[in-house]
């Protein structure tokens, strides 16, 4: 971490595309519909919607020089979008009143094939360079020269929570009860805000790989590039073309292309699930009557003496048994075909925090919470991730 193959002495540029290169829409058709005080944050949210984008510009030459030229070995993981990459800018870069040698940064850049690249690309920069929360991944900067789309982030060490999950390895140990509680709180809370704001953003892609967690397992949604502003007043819903992930897309959008804000509870529903089970939302590798987790998992979501065939084995019953149930409950609730029935998110975090309060009490009656018991194999990087597919 302390070297720095970034360029100390290039100053901080103004967000905005160079002459000839890509353009994207006004900031002010993405988040707040123009209306909100700029840098003033949602009741009850704790975050910020800017009126545009406050990114670095980076050349091409520079984040090259970060990446060491995009070496393999510097390579993280791979998606849809691109390759990520990891690298090291000097801060003064970023803030020029800063004087610490560097910072640890993931680099996205586009595959040249990618159909919809660009189009992610803008929305990327629209949304989350406009959204400050502390459940959302950092937006640094972004390059558009010469055809290459690249964009810079905060580095996660963790990964992500679709490896964490589902990996078996040293490098990815049994989460805990606690840990998988925390994250699905802080990941309940970012979605909770996107929804909160004047002019609700839709994630549109919530899954367990685009929950990414720092050093202390906070988890951050990452990956805007499908999002969508929610449906205009009076209206219960968007219209558009059916994309993002099997298994974590919504009934009614899979059959309709009717997007709903509750559509991201559903996707939230299933990552709920996965953190309960252990399980992937679907996978042909199972049983068929168990490949789609939520068909198999329904009738388990209810009854307490059920729930022990559901819940991850992994974590060898070291978890609260009326805090795992209520989560299950929840989970159910969230999975509702019908999308009026859904709590909203913040409902969701209301829940969930009510769920951690129970957590607290039944430890200081002498439940443990103690960590599961690691396996220990190798694995992937912690950035590697499925792709994007269509529904």
């Amino acid at each position: 971490m302390g070297n720095c193959f970034g360029s100390p002495d290039a100053a901080a540029k103004s967000t905005g595309p160079r002459k000839g290169q890509p353009t994207w829409p006004k900031v002010s058709d993405a988040g707040s519909g123009g209306r909100q005080e700029k840098g003033r944050p949602w009741p009850s949210a704790p975050g910020r919607v800017l009126e545009e984008p406050r990114l670095r510009e980076f050349t091409l030459s520079e984040l090259r020089a970060v990446t060491r030229g995009f070496k393999p070995e510097m390579v993280l993981g791979e998606g849809g979008f691109g390759r990520v990459y990891k690298g090291w800018i000097d801060e003064r870069t970023l803030n020029p009143a800063k004087s610490t040698a560097g910072v640890v940064v993931a680099v996205k850049k586009l595959n040249p094939e990618s159909v919809q690249g660009l189009q992610e690309w803008q929305s990327e920069v629209n949304f989350l360079g406009r959204l400050s929360h502390p459940n959302l991944v950092r937006l640094l900067g972004y390059c558009g020269e010469n055809r290459e789309l690249l964009l810079v982030y905060e580095f996660m060490s963790k990964g992500s929570l679709e490896n964490h999950l589902f990996r078996r390895g040293a490098t990815f140990e049994p989460l805990s009860w606690s840990l998988r509680l925390k994250i699905a709180i802080g990941a309940a809370r970012g979605l909770a805000f996107l929804h909160s704001s004047e002019k609700q953003i839709i994630y549109r892609d919530f899954k367990a790989s685009n929950i990414l967690l720092d050093s202390d397992f906070t988890p951050k949604l990452s990956d805007f590039g499908l999002a969508k502003n929610g449906p205009s007043a009076g209206k219960s819903h968007v219209t558009t073309r059916i994309i993002g992930t099997y298994g974590y897309a919504a009934p009614e959008y899979v059959a309709t292309g009717h997007l709903y804000v509750k559509s991201d509870v559903y996707g939230y529903g299933v990552v709920l699930l996965e953190l309960l089970t252990g399980l992937r939302a679907h996978d042909l590798n199972r049983p068929s009557h168990q490949s789609n987790l939520v068909e198999w998992a329904r009738p388990y979501l209810s009854g307490r003496r059920k729930l022990t065939s559901l819940m991850d084995q992994r974590l060898g019953g070291r978890y609260p048994p009326n805090a795992a149930l209520r989560a299950a409950r929840l989970a159910n609730k969230c999975l509702s075909g019908d999308p009026k029935s859904r709590p909203s998110m913040a409902d969701v975090v209301a829940a969930l925090e009510e769920i951690e309060a129970l957590q607290e009490t039944a430890g200081s009656k002498g439940h443990r919470d103690l960590p599961p018991r690691p396996v220990a194999r190798r694995s992937p990087s912690p950035y590697h991730h499925d792709s994007s597919k269509p529904c």
